[in-house]
């Protein structure tokens, strides 16, 4: 007889020896004690660990690793030291090809379990040229609460730099800041503008922010490229305006990193943890940067949505393009179309497109993007989605040919998906950041829809994030 009889055995606290034997959603490795889940980050498939438990549900436990006891064959070293610890990057540890693997099955698991779609394989997912380096925004934090690692607390040694950090939240922790010694996510010239900003910062006492007292003066620093036009964006999120400061930071920058095209000052002087700022300054050059997808261009201000992977952001628009009939629609719906990036990038297969969004500043930006590119048959409505897609928007243009759906990670409303129930347009391409909610979705509407194919796109490698492209054609 076993020795662990759940729920006894998985007790909050106890160390046990556990099996991974599975990769779960969220990059999580699983493993069973007497058929009892545990799962477990920073593990691989093939795993044996001793594992402390810290978490106990009805149905599962979760668990750290403390110590590996055989690890698995497929167990690579991760590139980054704080691969383990920051949050940024969950699977750096199995090899690509392993995790693109995971991700398409972790697809297939959503639309069967929850959509109960039992004969439907996804496409095998498309892979990013390079799993590093892909992201063309980068979002750091200043904190006076640097996230001490185990070896610095049992060293029992007074810590001297303890009290400025620039990097990123530890997970769960809106007042620990990991201070990034390195990141491969961005590209290389980004941690060196980070490393600068810091010993800077540091040599002439600018005030980290902190965020229970609301005192300092550096906030965040977000840096964002463009990844075929080479301009750069460094946006420095500060308390207050405070000019002497501030260029002596920007003339110290310019001379280390004459690649920079533009310098912002946003300026958060309230409570809230954004990055954004209430209102901003352009210290050097125009105050954006460009960007293209395909053959359109973009101009990205500070604050504007732009897909973080440039690269595979072509590839997930191609799918979306190419799921279009090839001889063109008349009539294109892109809801939650935000900046109208998406919408564009289709307007040249379609007679007319017409895009929902209810951020007004992202319609702004999406009116803007349109005149920019000169695509006079991309339309855009702002609202509630529940609210403006109604009869009064399809009767001042029509039933839609193809409806084009972008939600949230939430998923669409039921509103939503009863008034495409209602229009039963002939196709339906759904583009998702999280297949559980797709999969939801298409199981309302499969008594009308047969779901044609999902093909998954790998827009963040190296976590455990996953977009899919499901085509549903009506019946």
């Amino acid at each position: 007889m076993s020795q662990y009889n759940p729920p006894a055995a998985v007790k909050k606290g106890r160390v046990v020896e556990l099996e991974i034997t599975d990769a779960a959603f969220e990059g999580k490795g699983f493993g069973k004690i007497d058929h009892f889940a545990v799962f477990v980050p920073n593990t691989a498939p093939g795993d044996l660990a001793r594992v402390r438990i810290i978490r106990k549900r009805k149905q599962y436990a979760e668990g750290v690793l403390l110590e590996l006891l055989r690890p698995s064959p497929n167990r690579i070293s991760p590139r980054c030291t704080h691969a383990t610890v920051c949050g940024g990057c969950t699977w750096q540890h199995i090899p690509y090809e392993q995790e693109l693997r995971f991700k398409r099955q972790h697809v297939a698991d959503h639309f069967r379990r929850i959509g109960g779609f039992t004969d439907l394989q996804p496409e095998p997912v498309i892979g990013a040229p390079d799993p590093y380096h892909y992201r063309n925004k980068m979002e750091y934090t200043f904190g006076d609460r640097r996230w001490l690692t185990d070896e610095e607390i049992q060293s029992g040694q007074d810590i001297a730099d303890r009290d400025f950090a620039l990097g990123l939240h530890i997970p769960g922790r809106f007042d620990r800041i990991l201070d990034l010694r390195e990141c491969h996510l961005q590209d290389p010239i980004s941690y060196r503008i980070l490393d600068a900003v810091r010993h800077h910062a540091i040599e002439n006492g600018l005030e980290p922010w902190n965020t229970r007292q609301h005192t300092g003066y550096l906030r965040n620093l977000v840096i964002r490229n463009g990844i075929h036009t080479d301009d750069l964006m460094v946006n420095l999120v500060t308390s207050r305006y405070d000019e002497k400061r501030l260029l002596s930071l920007v003339s110290y920058l310019e001379d280390k990193f004459p690649e920079i095209t533009t310098i912002i000052n946003s300026i958060n002087d309230t409570r809230s943890p954004t990055s954004e700022g209430r209102y901003r300054k352009i210290i050097r050059g125009p105050g954006y940067i460009h960007e293209h997808l395909g053959p359109f261009v973009y101009r990205i201000d500070p604050d504007t949505f732009f897909q973080t992977n440039t690269r595979q952001a072509e590839v997930l628009y191609d799918t979306v393009y190419r799921a279009l009939d090839p001889a063109g629609v008349k009539l294109v719906y892109d809801l939650y179309c935000g900046v109208g990036t998406l919408s564009i990038h289709v307007s040249r297969r379609a007679e007319k497109v017409v895009g929902i969004e209810m951020n007004p500043h992202a319609i702004r930006k999406a009116g803007e993007n349109a005149l920019d590119n000169k695509t006079d048959n991309v339309f855009f409505e702002q609202g509630d989605m529940k609210d403006v897609f109604t009869a009064e928007l399809t009767g001042k243009y029509r039933n839609p040919d193809v409806i084009i759906t972008d939600p949230p990670r939430a998923g669409m409303h039921e509103q939503v998906i009863n008034r495409i129930r209602e229009l039963a347009p002939p196709r339906i391409v759904y583009v998702s950041c999280n297949s559980a909610t797709q999969a939801r979705d298409a199981a309302l509407l499969k008594d009308l829809y047969h779901v044609e194919r999902i093909q998954p796109v790998d827009m963040f490698p190296r976590t455990y994030h996953i977009e899919s492209v499901a085509v549903l054609t009506l019946k």
